[in-house]
């Protein structure tokens, strides 16, 4: 077996790759549902229960007194389940997409390729990449999320790896960023080069080209340019476009073109058909339209389709009780024919501001 690189190369599995586990923060911050929070414990109920059967969900819970009472809501559910691990930690939110460590494979550049899985070609290390996280320049309460990443890191026994530009700890997001596993990546200028995201002062799209490049071994950046109305961490790419295979992207469309959504999503589907991959090959675009808007208190929520998590065996796909639900259900079945498609009610949830892949982080099986 060759030995380890002192200079690994990195790469970034698409997440419908194998995942060792899925970690999940338990709801507990009634202020992130205000007047709405009831029904949210029941909702990770539902996506725990059907999570663990098909992989090992990490569930991160305040503490000893927190975890007893979601064991009785859990055992409510049936939600109860070998392959469901609690961890007591402190956590202000529950968005471990974003709060979280981001897991990536490592292996000696001699013997893996950016687009070959590490496990094919011999031994590999998990890394976990540790961005900095400001709540999304939005909210005061993030310490504890903050520390979040290293947690997971040392539990999952991965090198916790904290990027850097000269010196400065980098603020990112995993909703943020969407790659094909192939060294490909998917991001928007609204969220990381415009001027109300307040993540990282003066970085320029070659700065994050480069942060791209070293730490998830990324080759090609295709930047979209804004997300969608309501969503408040200015332009996450997992509300608006996804990879769904190495060569697809379903990405989202308003064909109502009253609708505030219409015009940057229109922009959002011209930039991805004059894009190329890592090898300078089109993409096979897939149109999937939003659901109706969803409104409450007078407040834009930031409903999408394209919030659905990939784990194994299974899609959990937020729904809105819309017309539009079932074409999304049937598209996912298409593209996903070997995953059980699983709808999850999402028209409280998402008073939140968040779904079922801003909830999720995937720990991959390297």
């Amino acid at each position: 077996m060759p030995s380890p690189s002192t200079n690994p190369r990195p790469r970034m599995p698409a997440e419908w790759e194998p995942h060792a586990a899925t970690w999940l923060a338990w709801p507990h911050f009634r202020g992130d549902w205000p007047g709405k929070f009831d029904p949210i414990p029941w909702v990770y109920a539902e996506i725990i229960r059907n999570l663990t059967r098909h992989e090992r969900v990490e569930l991160i819970v305040q503490d000893a007194t927190a975890e007893a009472k979601v064991r009785k809501i859990l055992d409510k559910a049936g939600a109860l389940n070998p392959n469901l691990r609690f961890h007591k930690w402190k956590t202000d939110r529950v968005w471990t997409r974003d709060s979280g460590c981001i897991f990536v494979s490592a292996c000696d550049p001699s013997w893996c390729s950016a687009s070959i899985p590490a496990r094919e070609g011999g031994a590999a290390r998990l890394q976990a990449l540790h961005f900095r996280f400001n709540a999304w320049a939005k909210y005061p309460n993030y310490a504890d999320d903050a520390n979040l990443g290293a947690k997971m890191a040392r539990f999952a026994k991965a090198e916790e790896v904290n990027p850097v530009k000269a010196k400065y700890k980098v603020v990112l997001e995993g909703g943020s960023v969407d790659v094909n596993g192939q060294g490909t990546l998917l991001t928007t200028e609204e969220c990381l080069l415009s001027f109300i995201q307040e993540r990282n002062p003066d970085f320029t799209r070659k700065d994050y080209e480069r942060i791209f490049a070293e730490y998830f071994g990324i080759q090609k950046v295709i930047w979209l340019g804004s997300g969608i109305a309501g969503d408040d961490t200015h332009g996450h790419v997992d509300d608006i476009t996804r990879f769904v295979a190495p060569n697809k992207i379903l990405t989202m469309i308003e064909p109502n073109a009253s609708d505030p959504n219409h015009a940057p999503l229109a922009d959002n589907l011209r930039r991805l058909r004059a894009a190329t991959d890592q090898d300078g090959k089109k993409f096979k675009i897939i149109e999937l339209p939003m659901p109706r808007p969803v409104v409450f208190e007078g407040r834009r929520l930031p409903a999408s389709y394209a919030n659905f998590y990939i784990a194994n065996g299974v899609v959990l796909a937020p729904v809105f009780n819309d017309p539009n639900d079932r074409i999304a259900l049937n598209t996912l079945a298409e593209l996903f024919p070997t995953r059980e498609i699983v709808p999850i009610y999402s028209g409280d949830f998402i008073w939140g501001f968040g779904a079922m892949h801003c909830m999720t982080q995937q720990q991959p099986d390297i």
